[in-house]
């Protein structure tokens, strides 16, 4: 399948001086026609470290390369975003809209699904994304874009795997806190594109993305503070009841760590939220139906920790 790559500079609030840098991997169906996707799979970028002089951090610190691992991971009928924060405070990625608690340095105090900023601000990121994506992909003619509904498109909406990747996992806690604590109503996004076409490649409301997540993935997710994995039992507790109430079926949670995080003496704290987040999804098995998978996995467990294999996993992650 020919792919359309490329990475955008998205503007989320209006009048806002920040920009979201999303890059992406898209499947097509003809030169001028995305193909519909099976799934969605959406990364979320930590801190920015630069100047290493080292070819792998380097290499997999670049957001297409990263979307184009997705890509031969997750199969080629799968689309790929990878959204970075839209400030940094120096390397610090701050995302300040998906979670308004942040502090100067992007470490949230608190999760609170009040208002679903994450959810709310990932569908409109997406769908503006989406747009301006058609529009290169079309050379910026002025003929309408065709929708092609191939003999091999899903019938089914997509899906959505979402992966946090050392400070990104924060988005992921603030987005499995309003997934736990949403309610079932339609609030669609204005769009200028068609719906039900929308409907097709993306989410395209806040009810529409919790219904599509089918994976959690968090790739060796770490701060210098508590807050690294969720640990609220109430919160837990209520995403359990929720996917036993849903149509579709597994629900996985993926747990991808290092010895850099999950064995460093310095901050001990990641490796006991890790463990507690794992025990409480654990014991709500009995009220999920078995819909709720879990699995985790240690990389370079022989190795003493390093900056390398931090980055190094996300090109060795095994996500069946």
């Amino acid at each position: 399948m020919d792919r359309w790559n490329g990475v955008l500079k998205i503007q989320l609030p209006p009048n806002s001086s920040t920009f979201y840098r999303v890059a992406a991997s898209l499947g097509l169906s003809s030169p001028k026609n995305l193909a519909v996707p099976f799934g969605n799979a959406i990364f979320f970028t930590g801190d920015r470290v630069e100047g290493t002089g080292n070819p792998v951090i380097e290499r997999l610190s670049d957001p297409q390369t990263i979307a184009e691992i997705l890509v031969s991971k997750f199969g080629g009928s799968v689309n790929a975003f990878v959204v970075e924060a839209s400030e940094f405070n120096g390397s610090f990625a701050v995302y300040k809209d998906f979670i308004p608690t942040v502090n100067e340095y992007g470490e949230p105090k608190s999760y609170d699904a009040t208002g679903f900023p994450a959810s709310t601000s990932l569908v409109l990121l997406l769908t503006r994304f989406l747009a301006e994506a058609k529009n290169i992909i079309l050379g910026k003619q002025k003929e309408a874009y065709l929708y092609e509904a191939s003999p091999s498109a899903f019938s089914c909406k997509p899906k959505t795997a979402l992966l946090g990747f050392s400070k990104g996992g924060t988005v992921l806690n603030q987005l499995i806190t309003e997934f736990a604590f949403s309610e079932i109503q339609s609030t669609q996004i204005p769009s200028q594109l068609n719906k039900k076409e929308d409907d097709s490649f993306i989410p395209t409301s806040k009810e529409g993305l919790f219904e599509s997540i089918s994976e959690i993935h968090y790739v060796d997710v770490g701060l210098n503070v508590e807050g690294a994995y969720l640990t609220d039992k109430d919160a837990i507790d209520r995403i359990s009841a929720r996917i036993a109430q849903r149509e579709s079926g597994i629900f996985r949670f993926l747990f991808h760590g290092t010895p850099r995080q999950w064995r460093d003496e310095r901050r001990i704290w990641i490796r006991k939220e890790k463990d507690t987040l794992v025990r409480l999804l654990k014991k709500t098995a009995h009220t999920n139906m078995g819909k709720l998978h879990l699995c985790e996995r240690l990389y370079f467990p022989r190795k003493n920790p390093d900056l390398q294999m931090h980055f190094e996993i996300i090109d060795v992650m095994d996500v069946s």
